[in-house]
């Protein structure tokens, strides 16, 4: 339907090209439509240049979205233009003062090869989770976001000898969940980890009931489960991703010298081809009606 953006929002022009209707917060209150809140703990490199891989998903949906960005206290944000996180970005206790969220996205992050406990900002986002698990209907972790609500239920990472990179069938586990149920049988994922859960881990989790298995790769293992109670949803791939992002990120660990890093699989580094995109499309236009369905409203 639209998403809700400053009138000088720096991606806007690149938004509505691409069909995501764009509106200002005085527009959004004209139409008398309460749109969902959905806060993005946006943990990323380059904050600002990562912004538009979940803009374009969450703003193809029909529902009305306000995107809240949100910065960490404890994690420096070295790479990213201050600037724009001081202009655009809040704290979750700053905005959790000023209204509640219907829903939180907890980006990845390039901590993956690192213990939760060795992470700077571990803390702080276990205190968030917490207050999430018990007050916001749903809080999708992608990545290493996803890998971080699996640690906080006590699901354990473990590392790679060799970088989890390229574009990996994924097999539908579930095809009558709300989420995954309308995902292909079969469809293509983006993956770019250095660490993963482990299927044993995964299966052990399932039989004590912490969480419900909804899709795996026979190379990436579970990539996509939700805590039993559907208040967290996990998906330990990059369905946001553009297709230049992979390469751009491979080019990157070239250079870097990096030697647990091949070309990524599936994908054609000279002549790309985006075979990912209709997944990332219903993923999130899914997990955005899941929260609008269980929004309580007052009538």
């Amino acid at each position: 339907m639209s998403i809700i953006v400053p009138r000088d929002y720096h991606i806007r022009d690149v938004l509505q090209q691409r069909r995501v209707h764009c509106i200002t917060e005085q527009q959004a209150q004209r139409q008398d439509i309460r749109p969902l809140r959905i806060g993005i703990l946006n943990i990323m490199p380059k904050a600002e240049a990562y912004e538009y891989s979940l803009l374009f998903p969450l703003g193809r949906s029909i529902i009305q979205i306000e995107p809240v960005w949100l910065r960490l206290h404890s994690h420096s944000y070295s790479s990213s233009n201050q600037d724009h996180l001081d202009s655009l970005y809040t704290t979750f206790d700053e905005a959790i003062r000023h209204r509640g969220f219907d829903g939180i996205v907890v980006t990845g992050a390039p901590v993956e090869e690192l213990d939760f406990e060795k992470v700077s900002y571990w803390q702080e986002l276990k205190d968030i989770l917490t207050y999430a698990r018990e007050h916001i209907v749903s809080t999708l972790g992608i990545c290493w976001g996803g890998m971080a609500l699996a640690g906080y239920l006590g699901i354990e990472k473990i590392p790679y000898e060799q970088k989890l990179f390229g574009v990996y069938p994924t097999w539908n586990l579930d095809r009558n969940h709300r989420v995954t149920g309308e995902l292909d049988d079969l469809f293509w994922c983006p993956q770019s980890r250095h660490s993963g859960i482990s299927d044993a881990a995964m299966e052990q989790a399932r039989t004590d009931k912490t969480v419900n298995l909804l899709a795996r790769s026979d190379h990436g293992g579970y990539t996509i489960f939700e805590s039993t109670d559907q208040r967290f949803l996990m998906h330990l791939g990059h369905p946001e991703y553009q297709t230049e992002r992979l390469i751009e990120e491979y080019r990157r660990d070239v250079k870097q010298g990096r030697k647990d890093v091949a070309p990524p699989v599936n994908l054609d580094v000279d002549n790309p081809m985006n075979i990912w995109r209709s997944h990332s499309l219903e993923f999130f236009q899914q997990w955005v009606k899941q929260v609008y369905l269980d929004t309580p409203y007052e009538i």
